[in-house]
């Protein structure tokens, strides 16, 4: 029985020090396909689904990490990362940006600053999907032409939980906090902690500046 443990943390030990290696060659060469630009220091743990129209742009700056994986994300879920630009839309992921099983589903602008955390599956609309009218959703075309989008903006410092959902036209604040399962339907202030479904409002975060004596 030991000898099968062994064997078992072996094949856990390969799938999380070595796979990566490989993992981020093959993503490194999905980007290359999808036309996305992106900076040094990428980390890809697992394949992650990308989808990025011959008209949109996708760009992702240095030290980027994503958790695409059941042995790389073990929050509960085993997703893999998925980002999707249709049209012209413009993806933008800044540096030391860290994320899990999150979906990015991008229609016009998605921004996100540098050094944020997104938490196991969550995911980011810029958009409603269909038309709010049903009399549009009965024809594609026009359910399309009809449906609303609005940018969505992550600004740099900013910690999202795991299972939440930012909605289009959302933009949250430097430094803010976005509680686990919240639905973000409202732009949130710098220095704020939001969380609930929909996401209200929870306390500041006070600003905390050090002072290093030479």
């Amino acid at each position: 029985m030991k000898i099968l443990r062994y064997i078992y943390k072996a094949y856990w030990m390969f799938n999380i020090k070595i796979a990566p290696v490989y993992q981020t060659w093959f993503t490194k060469l999905l980007f290359l396909m999808n036309g996305v630009k992106y900076g040094k220091n990428l980390v890809a743990e697992g394949i992650p689904f990308i989808n990025v129209s011959l008209n949109g742009s996708f760009t992702v700056g240095d030290n980027f990490i994503m958790h695409n994986d059941k042995f790389h994300n073990s929050n509960g879920r085993r997703e893999q990362c998925m980002f999707k630009v249709v049209n012209d839309a413009k993806l933008t992921i800044g540096n030391n940006v860290g994320m899990s099983a999150t979906a990015i589903m991008c229609h016009q602008k998605v921004t996100i600053g540098d050094n944020v955390m997104i938490g196991g599956n969550t995911v980011i609309y810029d958009t409603d999907f269909h038309s709010l009218k049903a009399d549009n959703r009965t024809d594609s075309k026009s359910d399309k032409s009809n449906t609303a989008k609005a940018p969505v903006k992550i600004h740099d410092n900013v910690f999202i939980g795991s299972h939440c959902t930012i909605l289009k036209g959302v933009t949250i604040g430097e430094c803010s906090i976005v509680g686990s399962c919240s639905v973000v339907t409202k732009s949130i202030p710098p220095y704020q902690i939001w969380a609930g479904n929909p996401a209200r409002f929870i306390r500041e975060i006070k600003q905390v500046y050090e002072t290093v004596s030479l």
